[in-house]
């Protein structure tokens, strides 16, 4: 697909409006509801801002949107044990304290951080339903870029809950695309490295991990150190881009544009898997860089530019309200659509006092990051790209055309087979009947977000954790 390049009303570089990819967009308006309890940090409620910036800028009309399809509990044990999923589904906060619950929270790492709350099973099912129903329209070849914001909990292991993550949507999601495509590239830019994804695809080379996280001083989850690269049939597979506090745009920017050409180069993925948590925003309650809300962007962009499929998930972010502006503004570079600076006016306008800007102005915090440190850094990372493989062959048996796949199944068929998953429909969005087109964009207000089917020689049951606080 050719894109001319435009500009739009800031300056910034857009993409022609009659190239737009095919776009999909889950979201469960639910999700917003569950809470994981007061002073905690995590709040599915960032969710349900975002998708209210979305619909108010109009987003949404240039988007097939759908409500996720909940995972079943044969979804979740493609990578999970039978025995933690069976106690995600029956755990409530009043149950907890029976003897046969209490006995085994501590193996299930139930924590301050990740505590138990009503409806943590139907939470888990929906961000992970998103997901993995996001992943079958990417195989089904229906869509170009999917995005399920409320996903990207990239933390939670194979046996046990850890840094606010329950079930690993992403595993899962990758997982359900190595059915049809034979190499999946994994980029994750939160601030906390990627540890549950990279654990799942340790020894594979089906799946090439590449993490930028902060490190050091016992930063969460103490993980990503640049030595750790992969084994077995994985070894080299496994990229790591550790940094320290105060990264700004520049010098995140001259990092991974040539790390991620290189990743194109010799890997060549068929698919990306993106993990954009906002906690690596300036300003964030739990992280600490200093990157603007474009300079975030900027990484999508960049990738995007490769034309290949991508599923686009969330991730952390604890400043809720910056968390919304940024995925909302990574939407419209992913539509490319060029959207204002100025809020519209909607119900949530209270979280942008008080100028009701979508750009927010980063901190005069120091980089702690040098420039010899960042060199060294990619240097390491390239020459470790050079003793690969370059696109490595896997054998596969043809898959079965998405359409013709699906043809013939039925609801029943659906909720046991997760290779017949049911094509979904878009939903209309309340906001359509309420609105007129012209409404959305331009009433603002003055006043006032084992992995692999486990290959035999490269099981191992990695579902321990290097620590439990962010």
């Amino acid at each position: 697909m050719k894109e001319t390049k435009v500009y739009d009303a800031e300056g910034d570089v857009s993409q022609n409006p009659g190239t737009r990819p095919r776009v999909d967009y889950f979201y469960d308006e639910q999700i917003g509801n569950y809470h994981y309890g007061a002073n905690h940090p995590m709040r599915p409620h960032r969710v349900r801002l975002t998708h209210h910036l979305i619909v108010a800028y109009g987003m949404y009309k240039n988007m097939n949107v759908f409500r996720p399809k909940p995972a079943t509990f044969k979804d979740f044990t493609a990578f999970h044990t039978d025995e933690y999923i069976t106690f995600l589904k029956s755990v409530t906060p009043l149950n907890m304290v029976e003897e046969n619950f209490r006995s085994v929270l501590e193996r299930y790492n139930i924590c301050e951080d990740c505590p138990v709350f009503d409806g943590l099973y139907d939470y888990c099912q929906a961000y992970t339903g998103g997901s993995l129903g996001g992943a079958a329209r990417i195989n089904e070849g229906a869509t170009d870029i999917v995005i399920n914001w409320a996903g990207g909990l990239h933390h939670a292991k194979k046996g046990e809950a850890s840094g606010f993550c329950y079930t690993n949507d992403i595993v899962l999601a990758i997982l359900e695309l190595l059915k049809v495509h034979a190499r999946v590239l994994y980029v994750d830019i939160d601030i906390h490295h990627g540890d549950g994804v990279e654990e799942a695809f340790y020894l594979t080379n089906r799946v090439m991990t590449l993490s930028f996280h902060q490190s050091g001083a016992g930063f969460f989850p103490r993980t990503g150190h640049a030595n750790d690269s992969g084994g077995k049939c994985g070894a080299g597979y496994s990229l790591n881009f550790p940094l320290l506090a105060g990264m700004d745009d520049e010098a995140y920017r001259s990092s991974f544009q040539p790390v991620i050409a290189k990743v194109m180069e010799v890997y060549d993925p068929s698919v990306v898997v993106m993990c954009c948590g906002a906690d690596s925003l300036s300003g964030d309650r739990v992280g600490l860089w200093n990157l603007s809300i474009k300079g975030h962007a900027s990484v999508i962009e960049y990738i995007k530019s490769f034309n290949l499929p991508m599923l686009m998930l969330g991730g952390g972010g604890y400043t809720i309200r910056n968390v919304a502006r940024c995925w909302c503004y990574e939407t419209s570079r992913l539509l490319n659509q060029p959207i204002s600076d100025q809020v519209p006016w909607h119900e949530h306008m209270d979280y942008y006092l008080p100028d009701y800007k979508l750009h927010v102005p980063v901190s005069n915090m120091s980089n702690e990051n040098t420039q010899a440190a960042l060199e060294a850094s990619r240097r390491k990372i390239l020459q470790q790209l050079d003793t690969l493989e370059a696109v490595p062959s896997v054998q596969m048996k043809r898959a079965p055309d998405g359409m013709e796949a699906f043809a013939n199944a039925s609801d029943s068929d659906a909720e046991d087979d997760m290779d017949r998953r049911p094509i979904h429909r878009r939903r209309s969005h309340i906001a359509e009947f309420l609105y007129d087109d012209d409404d959305l964009t331009t009433h603002a207000s003055t006043a006032h977000t084992s992995a692999l089917d486990r290959e035999s020689d490269a099981d191992g049951d990695s579902d321990g954790s290097n620590g439990r606080r962010r």
